[in-house]
């Protein structure tokens, strides 16, 4: 399977309730005239939960579906059942539709819930080691994702990914590797999103993104292009803007505008043997322009850097 790219709800405002307000049915029609042909669930309830129902969403329009993004408090072990209750629903959801498409078998993307912890919410893109878990608590953060992706992959066949994401406890490319080995590769994998690492090194060296790339390829199993724009990183870094503040100000801006080369960054995906899908994600919340004007701009640059 060649490379493909999709794109996802976040790029059209509905990121974790902080939504706004374009529909699923709009949302799937601009993404799908912009040039992508893959696409994330987004929220729970944003598209429809009824299993035939989001298979005809999806086939109408041609559309394979890539995966789903759940954060869950992996802090607190009292919180880890729930937790993963709620990730098998999304994932039963998943499988009903896992034939739809091309033959991609879409992921759990889990995450820990970002912005909940007040220090790692207000110094996100710039967190410090002693801000970082001990390790007993990494213990306790690796056994609740563990236990939720073994559920996932025992009820429905589906893997799972985690997201390293900034305002969460897995920001910086040092609690990344502790991550993952504190937890089972061949049960849990990583989605590397460029912006977040790149974000999350708390510098703005653009190779620092290849770099992760080349150190974590044996667990990179999915991937998010998002870019990073150098003069807001610093700007939030020297102002002490807390992640929401950096996201509406356009930390995480349209690919090409920022500091990322995507061109390099998918060579080194293909030398290192990626062949699937890589999900576009460009956060946005309201009055930061026209969700299907900036996709089409980020595909078409896509074009351009990569030939695909």
């Amino acid at each position: 399977m060649a490379i493909r790219f999709g794109n996802a709800p976040c790029s059209w405002g509905t990121i974790e309730g902080w939504g706004q307000g374009i529909g699923y049915s709009q949302m799937l029609d601009e993404l799908k005239a912009s040039g992508y042909d893959g696409t994330e669930l987004g929220d729970w309830g944003y598209m429809p939960t009824d299993p035939e129902r989001l298979r005809l969403e999806l086939t109408s329009r041609g559309l394979t579906m890539l995966g789903a993004y759940e954060g869950v408090y992996l802090l607190e072990p009292a919180l880890h059942a729930a937790g993963e209750q709620r990730v098998l629903r999304t994932a039963r959801l998943l499988k009903s539709v896992a034939d739809v498409g091309d033959g991609w078998k879409p992921f759990v993307v889990l995450a820990d819930e970002h912005s909940r912890d007040k220090v790692r919410f207000e110094n996100a893109g710039r967190v410090r080691p002693e801000m970082s878990l001990s390790t007993q608590q990494w213990k306790v953060f690796a056994s609740g994702a563990e236990r939720i992706a073994r559920a996932v992959h025992d009820e429905t066949g589906l893997r799972t990914v985690f997201h390293h994401h900034c305002a969460g406890y897995v920001e910086a490319p040092w609690e990344i590797e502790a991550f993952l080995e504190h937890t089972d590769g061949t049960i849990i994998g990583l989605v590397f999103d460029t912006g977040h690492y790149l974000y999350g090194t708390g510098a703005n060296e653009p190779s620092e993104v290849l770099e992760g790339l080349e150190r974590f390829r044996e667990r990179i199993w999915y991937v998010h292009y998002k870019d990073c724009h150098p003069g807001i990183a610093a700007e939030a870094r020297e102002k002490g803007w807390n992640y929401k503040e950096a996201i509406g100000r356009g930390v995480f801006c349209e690919l090409g505008k920022g500091q990322i080369d995507f061109g390099a960054v998918t060579r080194k995906l293909t030398s290192l043997g990626y062949d699937g899908w890589i999900t576009v994600e460009q956060d946005v919340l309201p009055g930061m322009g026209e969700p299907k004007e900036s996709a089409r701009r980020n595909r078409d640059y896509l074009r351009a850097v990569t030939g695909i």
